[in-house]
């Protein structure tokens, strides 16, 4: 899960262009600046293609947090 979270952290401060930022499970979108929509499809798919993964949209809009990306990550990787 450590690699996971080191990784998101590259990711999320590409994207969101904050290098301060520091991912955290009970992370949401009300928690980063520039975290809209835009930013969030760019953040998704900077993910899929970071760990080599496709989401289902039904995955998308079931995430409640970055823990739940975590998980999804995690699940989606070790099989």
């Amino acid at each position: 899960m450590q690699e996971i979270i080191s990784r998101l952290d590259g990711i999320f401060r590409r994207v969101f262009e904050d290098d301060s930022i520091k991912v955290r499970s009970e992370m949401t979108a009300n928690d980063v600046d520039r975290w809209d929509s835009l930013s969030h499809i760019a953040m998704i798919t900077a993910v899929e293609k970071e760990f080599g993964i496709k989401f289902k949209l039904k995955e998308l809009v079931t995430m409640k947090n970055v823990g739940d990306l975590i998980r999804l990550i995690e699940i989606k990787t070790s099989s």
